[in-house]
């Protein structure tokens, strides 16, 4: 059994999800099992997205146009909603890294006791 099997995996904080979800559609438009798929790939298997969070998570992306939504037919021939990042996700993208990777600063100040500042 290697390592990355006997780990748990990382719960995903309340807000993070944005975070996640804009850089998953910036090579190329995704339906909801593409981006969870690739979350899930580019955390080495760290972060599991369930579906039943993905989707409501959608939704307040496309209302604030950040993303683009429209139906389609999957590679597998299933109907499925594909998002696209837009203009404004791509600035938002920007935003976003730069706050995510504050937070991650921080969050490691406060949880590594053997650094001191």
């Amino acid at each position: 059994m290697s390592t990355q099997e006997t780990r748990e995996r990382l719960e995903l904080l309340q807000g993070t999800l944005d975070l996640l979800i804009l850089p998953a559609l910036i090579f190329r438009s995704q339906h909801g099992q593409g981006i969870a798929r690739t979350i899930q790939q580019t955390s080495e298997e760290e972060l599991l997205v369930e579906y039943g969070a993905l989707y409501p998570a959608l939704q307040p992306l496309e209302e604030r146009r950040w993303i683009s939504a429209r139906w389609g037919t999957t590679s597998n021939n299933r109907k499925a909603q594909c998002c696209s990042l837009t203009a404004a996700g791509r600035k938002q993208l920007v935003k976003e890294a730069a706050k995510g990777k504050r937070w991650a600063a921080a969050i490691g100040r406060i949880s590594d006791p053997a650094k001191e500042g």
